[in-house]
């Protein structure tokens, strides 16, 4: 049961140190009970009060870390069912399956795809993340000539080892030193050795349930045997098997906080049908209904895009406006003789009119106001993007001393503003640009500083 703000108070050492960040240990123990704050922050409270506290204070699906360093995929993390609830806090990852009975084209072409799909959105990079390597020979040495070819070919891959024998999969997991894989599947039958292989490796293990109640028995053996880090496969290869059962296993972990079932689910959508546009569709619904990892049987353009943009929008927390940093930005190698556009901080808006502007081929300033995430108009209508906001801006810019003229081109729905603008930023003239972003690379291409 989580703890309250009060009973973590309790536990601390009430020094109101202020060295975790926080002025006072109560408005610590408070953003800890919300989840706001790792317990670990303080650097007074005993490792006993940690351990308590963490395990207390730990979100209903177990968060799980695998990769090493600055390249490392988190799953889980999970309080919710329902988006709109909160948010949802880890995006699916997407993996790619090598096996070693594939051809060598066929395991080359893999790697490769997986390291050259990849787009920007808003910003964001959208990629795969996973190689899932199997061990279909049974051959600890072909496994890991296959996993140290993985791991050679594909520099920001975290990999899912996938074995029935313990031996193989801890000589593999060796094999990727401070990359720390996934190591999968431990069943009823293996799972004494696979937890033993788990704990040398310090790698989380995946379990592989013959159904959800098999699941259940194999993870309530391996927490007993002191295992914390699973990753829950429940034996379902049909999309509705396996939607049926994440959605069981995500109920029973957040309303009821069953332990067994509390970790991030890995779903096999390559093993569910030879169509990819049908595995495609069934890890649209996974990806939407709780799966941590789906593994495709390849990585395409035109499958993994639609993919990708789908997390994307699940993952994005609804309650936060996604936002670029407030700054002036250089395109196309500005100089003094340039032209300076401001707008909003709204990603989309920054993206959509950083992409006109290069696309003109212009050398040009562009200036982003904060306005908390909002639109133009929407800023505009709620106070946070009026003409003595955008004259105090352009001030603290500095943007002066980057050009010669005294010319600001704004947005053209702000249009109205243009004289109250023109008496806050005395010595500027004010030019209205395009309402539409489209329309600015001809704009720009016949702009010059007023006379």
């Amino acid at each position: 049961m989580a703890l309250s703000g009060i009973q973590i108070l309790k536990m601390l050492p009430k020094k109101n140190c202020g060295e975790c960040g926080i002025p006072t240990c109560l408005a610590f123990a408070m953003k800890v009970a919300a989840g706001q704050q790792e317990i670990g922050e303080c650097p007074y409270v005993s490792e006993a009060v940690k351990e308590q506290i963490g395990e207390a204070s730990a979100p209903p699906i177990r968060t799980i870390k695998i990769g090493g360093g600055e390249n490392v995929f988190t799953m889980g993390g999970e309080t919710c069912l329902y988006r709109h609830e909160k948010r949802f806090e880890n995006g699916t990852g997407i993996g790619v399956l090598v096996t070693t009975e594939m051809a060598e084209a066929d395991v080359t072409g893999r790697i490769e795809r997986f390291n050259t799909l990849r787009y920007e959105r808003v910003g964001v990079l959208m990629k795969a993340d996973l190689i899932a390597v199997k061990d279909a020979k049974n051959d600890e040495a072909t496994f890991v000539a296959l996993t140290k070819q993985v791991l050679d070919g594909a520099a920001d891959a975290k990999l899912v080892l996938i074995s029935d024998s313990a031996a193989h999969l801890a000589a593999a997991a060796k094999a990727c030193g401070e990359r720390k894989p996934l190591l999968f599947g431990a069943t009823a039958a293996n799972a004494a050795e696979m937890a033993a292989a788990a704990k040398e490796c310090g790698c989380a293990l995946g379990v592989k349930g013959v159904n959800l109640d098999d699941t259940i028995a194999v993870a309530e053996k391996l927490l007993a045997d002191g295992l914390k880090d699973l990753v829950l496969d429940t034996g379902a290869r049909t999309i509705r098997g396996a939607l049926e059962d994440n959605l069981v296993a995500r109920k029973a972990a957040v309303t009821k906080k069953f332990k067994p079932l509390g970790f991030p689910v890995i779903t096999f959508p390559c093993e569910m049908t030879t169509d990819p546009l049908l595995e495609a569709m069934i890890s649209s619904v996974l990806i939407a209904k709780y799966a941590a990892i789906v593994i495709l049987s390849d990585l395409q353009g035109d499958i993994l895009f639609p993919l990708l943009l789908e997390r994307l929008n699940l993952y994005t927390d609804p309650q936060r406006p996604m936002v670029v940093q407030e700054d002036v930005y250089s395109l196309n190698g500005p100089d003094e003789n340039s032209p300076v556009l401001i707008t909003c901080n709204f990603s989309l808006t920054y993206f959509i009119v950083s992409g006109e502007i290069e696309g003109s081929k212009v050398p040009s300033w562009l200036l982003i106001k904060d306005t908390e995430g909002l639109s133009v108009l929407t800023a505009w209508a709620a106070g946070k993007f009026g003409a003595d906001m955008i004259a105090a801006f352009i001030k603290k810019a500095g943007i002066a001393d980057k050009v010669k003229h005294r010319e600001l081109i704004i947005p053209g729905y702000l249009a109205s503003m243009k004289g109250e603008l023109e008496e806050e930023l005395a010595g500027w003239t004010i030019t209205i640009g395009p309402r539409e972003a489209g329309h600015l690379p001809a704009f720009l291409k016949e702009w010059k500083p007023a006379a």
